[in-house]
């Protein structure tokens, strides 16, 4: 009850509080053909799922509402934001479901995908955005300019708080000494046999995969984003227990070392 309007007006009055604690939380999830990759423990897209399945537990309850943009080949597939678990497992179901994407050379760039999410949600909130990065770096990845993805990304960090979860595998940090070996590139389709018997061309690889992995570091932190990054060769649970506990301590504005929950000091 308002008792200061009703005494004014004689007539009853009830304030009606529109809570702003309430989180919106989007996730843009690259689901084109690099991410139909992995020679690990899984695909980087079953990687992507899990990423994204993490954030909604984390973020869902309190009548928080979880929304996603799905990028394909064929286009980007909008879920609304809703309210609960049961709107975010089949949110889950429907990544799941997702077809494999076909080689395509017309498919909508992730910047424009970025841009497109920061179009749509106007009010503040959490915006994650699951991919390799791959797409919109030069043509080797190795370049100075930035990505083309780095000002739209850093366009919804201006207004959001963004976290950029970036998926990867071992064999796109190093070769394995198998001898000749097929590469076909997923986006493309372009093929191309390389002797990984040569000690010096695994070197090069691994140093320019380095490089471009410093290239996707640095823009992303440009940006002004949070960086996760997970592979599929790793514990990817752990990875995103270290990263919320980093982003706590750092909310907290200090450096202390932080025992984990049941430890003793």
């Amino acid at each position: 009850m308002d008792w200061a309007v009703t005494a004014r007006t004689t007539v009853p009055h009830v304030r009606t509080v529109d809570a702003d604690r309430e989180l919106s939380t989007w996730v843009l999830v690259d689901a084109t053909a690099s991410m139909d990759f992995g020679t690990a423990e899984y695909e980087k897209r079953e990687l992507a799922v899990a990423a994204v399945a993490a954030v909604g537990f984390l973020t869902t309850g309190g009548g928080n509402r979880l929304g996603a943009h799905l990028l394909t080949a064929d286009g980007v597939r909008r879920h609304p934001a809703r309210v609960g678990r049961t709107p975010l497992l089949g949110m889950l179901r429907t990544l799941l479901a997702a077809p494999r994407a076909a080689e395509a050379t017309d498919q909508i760039p992730l910047a424009d995908a970025i841009d497109g999410l920061s179009r749509a949600v106007p009010r503040r909130g959490l915006m994650v955005v699951v991919s390799d990065f791959l797409d919109g770096l030069d043509e080797d990845g190795l370049g100075p300019g930035a990505p083309d993805w780095e000002r739209p990304l850093r366009r919804l960090a201006a207004r959001h708080q963004v976290l950029a979860v970036q998926v990867t595998d071992p064999r796109e940090q190093e070769l394995p000494d198998v001898g000749l070996l097929a590469l076909v590139d997923p986006e493309s389709g372009r093929r191309r046999e390389v002797h990984t018997a040569s000690r010096k061309l695994r070197q090069r690889y691994a140093e320019a995969a380095r490089r471009q992995q410093q290239n996707v570091t640095d823009a992303v932190r440009r940006a002004g984003a949070a960086h996760l990054a997970l592979s599929t060769d790793r514990d990817w649970i752990a990875d995103i227990v270290r990263h919320v506990y980093a982003q706590r301590r750092l909310a907290r504005g200090t450096h202390r070392p932080m025992t984990p929950p049941g430890a003793s000091a």
